[in-house]
């Protein structure tokens, strides 16, 4: 039988909590970055502009339709030969995860916009008030409404894909731990602790989704 003995990773209890710190940072990071280029797709994919239309599906078929482990591993590796610019792998991660993530928000984005009733858009055109306008004061308050919780699951999402950088040697909780298994040969023990962490991070962050879903429920 196997004896589990977790005191060992007592004295690598900094260098976890240093890679949580990563992996959070890294998070906030794509998360932000993420939703900025969500947002633009979004709206492009809702443009006028044919051309917009489709630059916009592009990229978010690409990105969508690809896995994420094979666009880190191109962003670090084949991306500097072909411009002849090298990137870390901290800012190659943070790249490929801001518009991995950005293709999903993009989708959110474009559906949350299009679920509110067109009557609202010809509302405020008759108010004399301009596409940009009715944008930003009616249509897009409206749909943020709806958009919270999917984001914020989308988000959930971005928080567990960054155990991926790992393979780039990027120091988050992953590596950090890989490094611990290979120096006290308990991977058993490490790899439970990480999921442990994992799991105390996210369960607050599911609730306050499932919280945020109940309140728009009732106010609808």
């Amino acid at each position: 039988m196997y004896q589990w003995d977790f005191n060992i990773l007592w004295g690598y209890r900094w260098l976890l909590l240093q890679g949580t710190l990563v992996t959070i940072g890294l998070t906030a990071a794509v998360v932000v970055l993420g939703l900025l280029v969500g947002l633009i797709a979004g709206l492009a994919q809702l443009s006028r502009s044919e051309i917009l239309r489709w630059a916009s599906w592009g990229y978010i078929e690409l990105f969508r339709c690809t896995p994420l482990l094979v666009q880190l591993l191109w962003f670090y590796y084949a991306l500097p030969i072909l411009t002849g610019i090298e990137i870390s792998a901290i800012i190659a991660s943070i790249l490929t995860l801001s518009l991995y993530g950005g293709s999903f928000y993009a989708e959110v984005i474009r559906g949350g916009i299009q679920s509110i009733d067109s009557g609202q858009w010809e509302a405020g055109l008759a108010l004399g008030l301009t596409p940009g306008k009715v944008m930003r004061r009616i249509v897009l308050p409206q749909a943020i409404k709806q958009m919270i919780p999917p984001l914020m699951n989308q988000s959930i999402i971005q928080f567990k894909n960054t155990s991926l950088v790992s393979v780039l040697a990027v120091p988050d909780l992953l590596y950090q731990g890989q490094s611990a298994a290979t120096e006290t040969y308990r991977p058993l023990e490490v790899y439970t602790i990480i999921a442990v962490i994992y799991f105390v991070v996210l369960v607050p962050l599911t609730a306050i989704v499932k919280k945020s879903e109940k309140s728009l429920r009732m106010s609808d």
